[in-house]
């Protein structure tokens, strides 16, 4: 299984449900697309309808759907996306999730900064595991 062996470390770190619903999509785009870049962003987008990324891993989501405007178009083309943070939740959600990752000044940002923060409290959680 290509997947497998082509598993992200964000999801090494996730649970096993995430790394399957990873890796079907992902050998899934490859029979259809050939491997490479498409193929992974096709894997994500499959794994956002049902998981954010927290931190350092992807954690389930409390309800299914696209996480982010580019999500919600259903094409796996390269765009700005929300990077993992489901920016489609409640601003209280995502303030929960911001106080999980320690993002300062979170009470008085707007649902939008909070996207912002979460994103990079990601990019630095990720960097610091590897």
């Amino acid at each position: 299984m290509p997947g497998r062996k082509e598993l992200p470390s964000t999801l090494e770190r996730s649970p096993k449900d995430a790394q399957e619903t990873w890796i079907k999509a992902h050998d899934s785009a490859v029979e259809t697309y050939g491997e490479g870049e498409r193929a992974h962003r096709t894997a994500f987008a499959a794994l956002k309808h049902s998981f954010e990324k927290v931190g350092d891993h992807w954690e389930k989501k409390g309800r299914r759907g696209p996480s982010d405007e580019q999500a919600a178009k259903g094409t796996p083309k390269a765009g700005k996306t929300a990077e993992g943070v489901d920016a489609n939740a409640s601003k209280r959600h995502l303030y929960d999730v911001a106080t999980r990752l320690g993002v300062p000044g979170r009470s008085k940002m707007s649902k939008e900064e909070l996207v912002d923060a979460i994103k990079k409290a990601n990019r630095r959680a990720t960097a610091k595991a590897r």
